[in-house]
């Protein structure tokens, strides 16, 4: 059965400024934690970088016209802080700044309402060189790149995104090491945890400072926990991990703190330095929350299982959009923001069908049919969803993966870097076109 999403509800695509954007040699820029960490040995799979990726930064204009032609309402990008700041703090580079004025008027003379987020990932080296998001100083550092983007791009912006997916920034970056700067430290981890949630918060005051009319919110990813069986010891296990994973980061910001049984579990308070103000900061009033979606995990107490009975992505994920909407609706009746957006939901599939010259990637549009049908349940169940942005626009550099995962709606030529969108980009233009997802 065919759904309808109606008139009050956008469709769009999501990016990044490292996984596409590329250097220009007109744009001084500062190295970033994932310039660093590209450059250790074994750290990416294909051992690639982002120095070109897919040099978004001088084919802006045509991506903008190819997002035209597809029919994007909204167009998720991130601020590399890097070409905006170098060093990331002190002097503001106004090349970096000129470079988001051109993408941002770009987007509106194509009727597409640009969706800023400020971090994603790219610290600047030089804060990371004086301890990163160890430091609490680093948050400071951050309000301070908030105000200057925001001052320079605030006339033209309706919302303002100020982190992607702190958990995985924390999490991936210092305690398993997967992710730039690479340490592995859980008290490391727990640390940068609440320091970029204190960035956050300061962030919040300085963008309603700047743009009093706009909104302004967070982008955090979900990953539900689901006990491989019903036994005392799985289901603990699950508990846990959805108290670190799904609830550490949306509690405090909606002003229920951190989950007391996570704290005690992983020993928070010996290593964090919660100051007087703090929780306050940190629970400001937001009015959107960015959800990113992808899979749930299954894990018993001897570590994450495996479930065999459902398709699984190229990144070994699996598929399960029923998992999406009991987040969805978990997150209302337990948090209630004033409004969710779904800033990241999409699949890396092989890519290997070929008709016509064209990738007819008939996996990727099942994924995506089969979760905007349960984000549709989710709204039809009184869940505030606003919008629904796909990830991602293009193939672009996927992190310690490098090129090898591919998770685009247009593919990009290894090459010539030249655009050809897949099957499922015109299938998805229809969507966003008329609102209406079609049965399989």
């Amino acid at each position: 059965m065919s759904i309808d999403f109606g008139d009050d509800f956008f469709f769009g695509t999501a990016t990044s400024s490292f996984q596409i954007e590329g250097r220009s040699p007109i744009i001084p820029q500062g190295e970033s934690i994932w310039d660093s960490f590209c450059a250790l040995p074994g750290r990416v799979s294909d051992r690639s970088n982002g120095l070109i990726a897919c040099n978004h930064v001088e084919r802006y204009a045509e991506d903008v016209a190819l997002m035209k032609k597809l029919n994007m309402g909204v167009y998720r990008f991130s601020v590399a802080w890097p070409k905006v700041i170098p060093n990331g703090r002190g002097v503001v580079s106004p090349a970096g700044l000129d470079f988001y004025d051109r993408l941002v008027d770009e987007l509106l003379a194509a009727d597409i309402v640009p969706f800023p987020t400020l971090y994603h990932w790219d610290l600047p080296q030089a804060l990371d060189d004086d301890g990163g998001w160890m430091m609490r100083e680093t948050a400071e550092a951050f309000a301070d790149y908030t105000t200057a983007v925001v001052e320079r791009l605030g006339d033209r912006i309706s919302t303002w995104m100020t982190f992607n997916e702190p958990y995985v920034s924390a999490a991936l970056g210092y305690v398993t090491g997967e992710h730039a700067p690479g340490h592995r430290s859980l008290d490391a981890g727990l640390a940068v945890a609440h320091h970029l949630l204190v960035a956050h918060g300061m962030g919040m005051e300085r963008i309603r400072a700047a743009a009093p009319n706009a909104e302004a919110g967070i982008v955090l990813n979900f990953t539900p926990a689901k006990p491989a069986t019903k036994a005392p010891a799985d289901v603990a296990a699950a508990d846990i991990r959805n108290a670190w994973e799904n609830e550490w980061y949306i509690g405090p910001i909606m002003g229920k703190g951190y989950p007391e049984r996570a704290v005690e579990a992983l020993g928070w308070n010996r290593v964090i330095d919660v100051r007087d103000g703090d929780m306050e900061l940190i629970a400001a009033p937001i009015d959107v929350l960015g959800v990113n979606y992808y899979s749930r995990s299954v894990v018993s107490a001897v570590g994450q299982t495996q479930p065999l009975s459902h398709q699984r992505t190229e990144m070994g994920w699996e598929v399960h959009p029923e998992s999406m909407r009991a987040l969805l609706v978990w997150i209302h009746e337990n948090y209630a923001p004033p409004k969710i957006v779904i800033t990241e939901n999409g699949a890396a599939m092989p890519d290997t069908q070929v008709a016509g010259g064209r990738i007819n990637d008939t996996d990727r549009i099942d994924y995506l049919r089969r979760h905007l049908h349960a984000v549709h349940a989710a709204k039809e169940a009184g869940v505030p969803m606003a919008g629904y942005l796909a990830w991602s626009l293009m193939d672009n550099f996927e992190w310690a993966h490098g090129y090898t995962k591919k998770f685009g709606l247009v593919e990009i030529e290894e090459r010539t870097l030249n655009r050809k969108p897949k099957a499922s980009a015109l299938w998805f233009a229809e969507v966003a076109r008329t609102g209406v997802v079609p049965d399989a």
